[in-house]
């Protein structure tokens, strides 16, 4: 009888044991506050992907910021979960038809120093450019190599938290405007009148 009673409190241990390890792994595959997330994009034009594909910090309050749809809630979420999330989100607000988000939680976690803008459209080098504290548009711009010959900088857009607005940076206060981590940028092509 004691045997029996032995190997039940030891089978017992064992499962609570196992329990445990399975309720780490389910946590550790969630994502968390205060860490970064790699979100890629699929099913878009390449321009488009340049300027969502990156790294994303999550902030204390638990949300990203996304290009065009502003702040989704992240922590606590499996990134499969917030996949479908951000897929729901774009096609909701309009701006892609059927993207296919693939979200990679980062294990290490890394600081807001290392979050990206995203910069498109007529520049030599479309895609995630390092975000650093005080960056500046004009900043952005020449690290993606500067508009192409067919881009002009009168009318160049910048997104933010799903709003848009419009600068010409070749105007001082313009090249000046400050950037924040996930912003988007949009170097338009020259119209046919125009010469810069």
């Amino acid at each position: 009888m004691k045997t029996i009673s032995f190997h039940l409190k030891t089978l017992l241990a064992i499962f609570s044991f196992l329990a445990c390890l399975l309720g780490n792994a389910v946590g550790q595959n969630q994502i968390q506050a205060g860490k970064s997330i790699t979100v890629e994009i699929r099913g878009v034009p390449p321009e488009e992907q340049g300027r969502i594909n990156g790294s994303y910090f999550v902030g204390d309050n638990g949300t990203i910021s996304m290009p065009y749809v502003g702040y989704i809630q992240a922590s606590g979420l499996k990134p499969e979960v917030l996949a479908a999330r951000l897929e729901a989100s774009y096609r909701a607000a309009e701006i892609y038809r059927n993207p296919t988000f693939q979200v990679v939680a980062d294990e290490e976690g890394r600081n807001l120093e290392q979050n990206v803008v995203h910069i498109g459209g007529q520049v030599v080098r479309s895609g995630p450019v390092p975000y650093q504290r005080g960056l500046t548009l004009w900043q952005a711009i020449q690290a993606a190599g500067g508009p192409t010959p067919f881009g002009t900088l009168l009318r160049v857009k910048l997104l933010r938290d799903g709003k848009q607005r419009e600068y010409d940076v070749t105007k001082v206060e313009a090249i000046q405007v400050p950037l924040q981590p996930n912003d988007a940028i949009d170097v338009p092509q020259k119209r046919p009148w125009e010469t810069r």
